[in-house]
C-alpha cells in the first residue's frame, strides 16, 4: 500500500503542486516569522549584555508601597549611598547612574532618531568604564555634551559643533566636545545618547542631588554575587535594591522576548490563517483525487485491502506531500527571515549586528505543521473513500451525497451558525474586555458555521447570478451548472477567499468608525486652536505655558497637569488646569452641576464620580504627594472621555503640593483660530524646538489617520498570504475539474462549442465561486465589524459604525479579479484539449 501511494503522488505532481504550494506559503510564513523574531531578540539580547559589561552589581531604589495618606513613590539614592556602595568590601568603583530624555535636533532640524529612544545621561569622567571617549574631552558644565558615534555618523556631527536639544520643551545649545562608543541596545536600535557632567544632568532631569541608579563593580576576584551581598548588609534593604549584572542582562533579555512576543503572535495568527486556508485546498484536492480514483480504490477493496489500509495510503499521499511541502517552506521561511531583518534596515530601523537564528524549535515547528495540516486535511477524504463499497464505487452510485448526510450537514450548519450569532450579539452587549473571549468564541462559531452551510448557501446565491450570466450565452449557462454541480466542492474553494475577505473587511470597517469616533472625540471635547504636547509623550516644562501665554494672538492658555494623590484609600491622578480659562478651551458635557474650577471647586468625570459616589456638591479629601490633605467641592461632573478625564483642579490649588510640576499637554487658544501663521508664531516662540509638537485639531486626526492607515496597510499585507493561498485554491479546484471533465469538454468541442467558448465557460464558472465567496466574505466582515463597534461603543460614547462603500466595492473587485486570473491556465487547458482524446477518455 505504501508503494501504491508512492506511485499515486508521482503520478499526479501536476495536480499536487496546488497543494504543495499552499502549505509551502504557510509553512514559510510560520517558520519566516521564527527566524525573524529569534534573529532580532538574539541580537538586542546580545547587544544589552554588552551593555553591562562594566557592572557586576546595581543599586536601584526600592518602591514603597503606598500607606495611609501618603502616595506609593521611590526613595532617592543620594549621595551618602553612592559613598556607601564605594566602601563595600570588594568594590572597586561605584558610579551614579542619571537618566532621562533628551532629544537631540539633527543638522537638518528634525529629531534625531525615534523619539521614545533618545536618551540622555551622565558621564562619571576618566573613572566611568560605560562610555569610553574615542575623541575629544569630557563635558564640563552645562553648555557641553557628549554624543554617541552612531549618531555622530548619521548627522555628520563632528567634535566643536553646536547642537540642538531639548529635555523637556526649552532648547539647550551645548557645544560637543567629544564623541564616544557604547554599547547601549536603545542606540543600537536607532536611538540617540547625548551625556552632560554629572552636576549638568542631574538638575536637567530634575534630580538634583540624587541618582537613578549606582553602578558598582568588583574588584578582581570577587565575585558578583558576593558583593551583592556585601552591599546587602551595608545598604538599607527597605530603601534600596541590589542586582547583579547578570540579572541585569537576564531582566533585559526578558523584556525584549515580550516586546517581540507581541509581534510573533501577531505574525503567526496571520499565517495560521494562511494555513486554515490552505486547509480547504488540501481537503478540495484529496477529495477530487480520490473521486478520480474511485474504481482503482474500489479494486483495491476487491483484492483484499482493508478499509484502514485504503485510508492510510491516502494519508501516506498526504505525509509525503506535507513533508516536501514542510521542507520547502522552511527554507522559504529562512529566506524569508533573513528578508525581513533587511527590510527593517531599509525602513530606517536599526538592528543589532548578528547570525542569522535558525533554532531547533523552528525546525519543529515548521515540519509539524506543515506534515499536519496536511495529513489532517488528507483525513476525511481518506476515510470518506474507505467507506465506499467496492460493488457500489465500481458503479459509481456513490457519486452523490445522500439526503440524510446532506441534511445532518445542513442542521449542524445552521445551529452552529445560530449559536456564533447569539454568542456575538450577547458579547455586544459586555462591557470592555469582558466581551472580547466572547467575541472571539461567537466569531468562530459563525466562520466554521457558515463553512459548513456554504454548499446549501451556494445555489440561491449562485442563482442569483443567472441574468448575467446569460448574456454570454451557452458558455455562460454551462458555468452556472457546473458551479452547482458539486455545491460541496464550490464551497470549500470559495470559502478559502472568504476568510480573508472576512477578516480584511472587518479590519476595515473597524479601522473607518474608530477614526471617525476618534475625529468626533477630538472635535466635540477640545474648543482650543493647538495642543502642544512632546513628541514622546514624555512631561513638558512648565516653562513652556509661560512662553506660549506671552506670545502674539494667544488668548487662553491651560496646561494639563497630572499628579498622583490619595482619595478613599485609592490612587487617583488630578488633572491641574488653569481654572479661568479651562472653560473655554474644552467642550465638555456637563451631567450634573456646572464645569467650574478655581479654589477648592473641582470638575470630575462620570466614571471617577460613580466609582466613587459623587455628585454635585459632594465634598471629599485628597491627601497629595506631600502628604498634605485637603478638601476639595464636586461643583460638576462632566462626560470624560479618551483624551479628557479625571479630577480636574485649578493649578493654584495644586501648585503648593507639587514640588516637581510638569505638563503632559498645553491647550491653546489664539485670536484668529487655527492658521499657519499662528501655528509659525507658536513654534518660533518654543524655540522651533524638534521635540515638541503643535498640532491642531487637523494635525491631530491627520496624525490619527495615518496610524490607522499604517496598521491597515501592515494587515492588508500579512493577509495577501491568504487571498494568494485561496488563488491557489481556485486555480487547483479548475484545473482538477476541467481535467475531470475532459470527457465532457470533447463533447461539447465536437457539437460546436468552439475555443474561445470552452474558455469562456471556465473563466465565467471561476469568476461565479470567487464572487460568491467574496459576497460571503464581505457580509461576514461587515457583521464583525458592526459587533465588535458595538463592543468599543461601551467605552467610548463618539463611536458610530461607519461602512467604507468604496473599500467594500473595491474587495469585491478583488475577488472577481482573483477569479479572472485563477482561470488563466485551467480555461487555456481546456481549449487545447484534443476532442478526440477527450471524448475517449475515462
Amino acid at each position: 500500500m505504501f508503494r501504491t501511494a508512492l506511485r499515486n503522488v508521482l503520478a499526479h505532481r501536476a495536480r499536487l503542486l496546488m497543494t504543495v504550494l499552499a502549505v509551502l506559503l504557510g509553512v514559510a510564513f510560520v517558520s519566516g516569522t521564527l527566524v525573524f523574531t529569534d534573529t532580532v531578540s538574539a541580537a538586542y539580547r546580545k547587544s544589552s549584555a554588552k551593555g553591562f559589561d562594566q557592572v557586576d552589581v546595581a543599586v536601584r531604589p526600592r518602591y514603597q508601597d503606598a500607606e495611609g495618606d501618603r502616595v506609593g513613590r521611590l526613595p532617592e539614592l543620594t549621595r551618602k549611598t553612592l559613598d556607601d556602595s564605594a566602601r563595600v568590601p570588594g568594590a572597586a568603583r561605584a558610579v551614579g547612574v542619571v537618566t532621562g530624555f533628551a532629544a537631540l535636533a539633527g543638522k537638518d532640524g528634525e529629531l534625531v532618531g525615534d523619539g521614545f529612544r533618545t536618551q540622555g545621561g551622565n558621564y562619571w569622567g576618566a573613572e566611568d568604564p560605560r562610555y569610553p571617549l574615542v575623541e575629544g574631552r569630557a563635558p564640563r558644565g552645562a553648555g557641553e555634551v557628549l554624543i554617541d558615534s552612531a549618531t555622530a555618523r548619521r548627522t555628520g556631527y563632528e567634535v566643536g559643533d553646536t547642537v540642538r536639544l531639548s529635555v523637556d520643551g526649552p532648547v539647550l545649545t551645548p557645544r560637543i566636545t567629544g564623541v564616544f562608543t557604547t554599547d547601549d541596545g536603545n542606540v543600537a536600535a536607532g536611538g540617540s545618547l547625548a551625556l552632560f557632567d554629572t552636576a549638568t544632568a542631574q538638575r536637567l532631569f530634575g534630580k538634583a542631588g540624587t541618582y537613578d541608579e549606582i553602578a558598582v563593580g568588583a574588584k578582581p576576584g570577587v565575585t558578583q554575587a558576593a558583593l551583592k551581598a556585601e552591599l546587602d548588609r551595608a545598604l538599607p534593604q527597605d530603601a534600596v535594591e541590589t542586582v547583579t549584572g547578570r540579572q541585569l542582562a537576564d531582566e533585559q533579555a526578558e523584556m525584549i522576548s515580550a516586546s517581540m512576543s507581541g509581534l510573533r503572535q501577531g505574525l503567526l495568527v496571520f499565517a495560521g490563517i494562511a494555513l486554515f486556508v490552505g486547509t480547504f485546498i488540501i481537503a478540495n484536492t484529496f477529495t477530487m483525487l480520490v473521486a478520480q480514483r474511485t474504481k482503482e480504490l474500489a479494486l483495491l477493496r476487491a483484492v483484499g485491502a482493508s478499509r484502514r489500509q485504503v485510508t492510510r495510503s491516502v494519508l501516506a499521499e498526504a505525509f509525503m506531500v506535507g513533508t516536501v511541502a514542510a521542507v520547502a517552506g522552511l527554507a522559504a521561511g529562512i529566506g524569508i527571515g533573513a528578508g525581513m531583518r533587511s527590510l527593517l534596515g531599509s525602513l530606517g530601523a536599526v538592528v543589532p549586528d548578528g547570525p542569522l537564528v535558525v533554532g531547533p524549535g523552528t525546525v519543529l515547528a515548521a515540519l509539524a505543521v506543515g506534515i499536519l495540516v496536511t495529513v489532517v486535511a488528507a483525513w476525511l477524504p481518506g476515510r470518506r473513500a474507505a467507506k465506499i463499497p467496492p460493488v457500489a464505487a465500481m458503479s459509481s452510485v456513490h457519486a452523490r451525497a445522500t439526503t440524510r448526510s446532506l441534511v445532518l450537514r445542513n442542521t449542524l450548519g445552521a445551529l452552529l451558525s445560530a449559536a456564533g450569532v447569539a454568542v456575538v450579539l450577547a458579547a455586544t452587549t459586555m462591557d470592555g474586555s469582558d466581551g472580547q473571549a466572547p467575541m472571539g468564541l461567537g466569531a468562530v462559531l459563525l466562520i466554521v458555521g457558515v463553512f459548513v452551510l456554504t454548499p446549501l448557501l451556494s445555489r440561491p446565491l449562485i442563482a442569483a447570478a443567472a441574468p448575467a450570466l446569460r448574456l454570454f450565452g451557452v458558455s455562460g449557462g454551462l458555468a452556472r451548472r457546473n458551479a452547482l454541480r458539486n455545491p460541496r466542492r464550490t464551497a470549500a474553494t470559495a470559502s478559502a477567499l472568504m476568510i480573508g475577505l472576512t477578516l480584511i473587511t472587518g479590519m476595515t470597517v473597524m479601522a473607518g468608525s474608530l477614526q471617525r469616533s476618534i475625529d468626533k472625540m477630538a472635535s466635540a471635547a477640545i474648543e482650543a486652536d493647538y495642543v502642544v504636547s512632546m513628541a514622546n509623550g514624555n512631561e513638558l516644562s512648565p516653562d513652556v505655558e509661560q512662553r506660549l501665554k506671552r506670545t502674539d494672538g494667544v488668548t487662553a492658555t491651560s496646561p494639563l497637569r497630572n499628579a498622583p494623590a490619595r482619595v478613599g484609600g485609592g490612587t487617583e491622578y488630578l488633572t491641574g488646569v488653569d481654572g479661568a480659562t479651562i472653560g473655554r478651551l474644552t467642550d465638555l458635557a456637563v451631567r450634573d452641576g456646572s464645569f467650574t474650577v478655581g479654589g477648592s471647586r473641582v470638575v470630575v468625570d462620570g466614571d471617577t464620580a460613580k466609582s466613587h459616589g459623587w455628585r454635585a456638591g459632594s465634598r471629599f479629601t485628597v491627601a497629595h504627594e506631600d502628604g498634605a490633605r485637603q478638601q476639595l467641592t464636586v461643583a460638576g461632573v462632566y462626560e470624560g472621555n479618551d483624551m479628557i478625564r479625571g479630577i480636574m483642579l485649578d493649578t493654584a490649588a495644586l501648585a503648593p503640593h507639587d514640588p516637581d510640576p510638569a505638563d503632559m499637554q498645553v491647550l491653546v487658544k489664539t485670536a484668529d483660530g487655527a492658521s499657519d501663521a499662528a501655528k509659525d508664531r507658536l513654534e518660533r516662540a518654543l524655540g522651533a524646538n524638534p521635540a515638541i509638537r503643535v498640532q491642531d485639531k487637523e494635525d491631530i486626526s491627520r496624525e490619527i489617520a495615518q496610524m490607522f492607515t499604517l496598521v491597515l496597510n501592515m494587515l492588508y499585507g500579512l493577509l495577501a498570504m491568504a487571498v494568494i493561498v485561496a488563488v491557489l485554491g481556485v486555480v487547483n479546484t479548475l484545473a482538477m475539474s476541467v481535467f475531470e471533465r475532459s470527457q465532457e469538454i470533447g463533447m461539447l468541442r465536437a457539437i460546436g462549442l468552439d475555443r474561445g467558448g470552452v474558455k469562456r465557460m471556465v473563466r465565467l464558472e471561476s469568476l461565479v465561486i470567487s464572487l460568491f465567496g467574496g459576497v460571503l466574505g464581505v457580509g461576514l466582515g461587515v457583521f464583525f465589524g458592526w459587533a465588535a463597534g458595538e463592543l468599543l461603543g461601551t467605552r467610548m460614547p463618539t463611536y458610530e459604525l461607519v461602512l467604507p462603500w468604496g473599500r467594500m466595492a473595491l474587495f469585491l473587485l478583488l475577488a472577481a479579479a482573483v477569479g479572472v486570473l485563477a482561470a488563466l491556465w485551467p480555461a487555456r487547458r481546456a481549449a487545447r484539449l484534443n476532442m478526440l482524446q477527450a471524448i475517449k477518455a475515462e
